[in-house]
């Protein structure tokens, strides 16, 4: 991913609105990822990720930054709340949790990624084990005239199921039992799972056999073919590799903060404790292998109203150099995300009243209008950022969304006095307001 920080700002640009400083300090931060490789394995070593701290309200983007990036960089990505994680010796998850969590991810990445490299060598020997169910098999001592007239048949069958025209028809395939290998026990407990789980299927070695349609076996043929195609070795290697350079988003960081001159929570500082060995670099035990995290990129995150970075226990503090801001959205930054996306709010509203017939147009005024309504109510009740504007834009189309039948093969057409009719009297009483937006 050998990106400028100017290229990787232009990216995120085209994701989330505004957050320019956020923006800079993740560019610089990747960067120097990049830079970092480009060392001689003994700098590489001493060289450690600058962990990122965001500190903003939300729906403001915080996530989205962080998962754009891991797509971008092609690694693997998971998101954790802070508060679900408990202290040692509580009932909860336990930290290493999220190191498991990551490495999972990190498999089904490369496997996906091997799986479309081998793609049509795998479809070929998909479409290869249907036809032969699909014709009865040729007696071995047949004569070449019969041999060859069979091949013949056989490549004309191919063809069919390759195009999708025998879909329909019934196959009888041997289907693997799924059996859920606990991919999120401690590993000890995993791997006494896997071995009863080998035991039982020493004693067990038929396949569920199943009757299935072309279409259905075509599926589960891949993933079985897939398996058998896919270098193990080569999975598992590569997915611990991206693992220890993943990126890890730590969510509702400032819960666990402890407050001002309230007394000290054991808990929520028992968790920080138990955070910092992994943010700081250790080795964590996976069914995969052991998997350093010294090179993963943590971002945590937090609207931190209650409490402050300050909060946090000074080592946990320090493992996060990298401070950055994010601000609340204005009434402006709130009209770009309604329009600027790809698949924006407003065009997925056209594209879904579009299946009842109906063509959805929105006024520029009124666009305007639902972004003011949305910034008032964040003003006025809890900021929940963007997410403001889904309940908005549910409000002002409810009644098309309910009457779309009436509409078909008709205009609709949205402007600023219809989108006033159903949300003044609302955004204006607080108390609704509260319940309703």
């Amino acid at each position: 991913m050998n990106m400028t920080p100017k290229e990787i700002v232009a990216y995120l640009d085209e994701y989330v609105v505004g957050q320019k400083d956020a923006k800079k300090t993740i560019a610089i931060a990747l960067r120097n990822r990049y830079r970092r490789m480009q060392l001689p394995k003994e700098w590489q070593d001493d060289i450690l990720p600058k962990n990122i701290m965001m500190i903003g309200p939300t729906g403001v983007g915080k996530t989205e930054i962080a998962r754009r990036m891991a797509k971008m960089m092609k690694v693997p990505f998971v998101k954790v709340e802070a508060s679900k994680y408990t202290e040692v010796g509580f009932v909860g998850r336990d930290v290493e949790s999220m190191i498991r969590d990551l490495v999972n991810n990190s498999m089904n990445l490369v496997r996906e990624e091997l799986q479309e490299k081998s793609r049509e060598k795998i479809e070929d020997e998909v479409i290869d084990e249907i036809t032969k169910k699909l014709l009865p098999p040729l007696p071995k001592n047949a004569p070449e005239e019969k041999q060859a007239e069979y091949q013949k048949s056989f490549e004309r069958m191919k063809q069919k199921v390759k195009n999708g025209d025998v879909d329909h028809l019934k196959i009888t395939i041997e289907v693997d039992e799924d059996t859920d290998m606990g991919d999120n026990l401690p590993p000890d407990m995993a791997k006494a799972q896997e071995s009863i789980v080998k035991i039982i299927g020493i004693f067990n070695k038929n396949k569920e056999k199943k009757e299935v349609s072309v279409k259905e076996a075509k599926e589960i043929l891949k993933k079985q073919i897939a398996d058998k195609v896919i270098n193990k070795d080569e999975l598992k290697k590569e997915a611990l590799k991206r693992a220890e350079n993943g990126i890890i988003f730590i969510d509702e960081i400032d819960k666990i903060a402890a407050t001002g001159n309230t007394r000290q929570d054991p808990s929520k500082e028992g968790v920080q404790r138990d955070l910092l060995p992994i943010v700081e670099g250790s080795t964590v035990q996976t069914k995969y292998g052991y998997i350093k995290t010294d090179h993963i990129l943590f971002i945590a995150a937090g609207a931190f109203h209650v409490s402050k970075p300050s909060d946090l226990i000074p080592e946990l503090q320090g493992r996060f150099p990298l401070r950055v801001e994010l601000q609340s959205l204005d009434e402006e930054a709130l009209y770009q995300i309604l329009t600027r996306p790809k698949h924006s709010l407003i065009k997925q509203y056209q594209k879904l009243l579009e299946v009842e017939g109906v063509n959805l147009i929105f006024k520029e005024d009124a666009l305007r209008e639902i972004a003011r309504y949305a910034f008032l109510a964040n003003e006025k009740t809890e900021d929940i950022g963007a997410r403001r504007l889904h309940t908005v834009v549910e409000k002002v189309l409810e009644d098309i969304n309910f009457n779309a039948d009436e509409y078909k093969g008709k205009d609709f057409i949205i402007d600023s006095n219809y989108v006033k009719d159903r949300l003044e009297e609302i955004v204006d009483n607080e108390e609704i307001a509260k319940y309703i937006l």
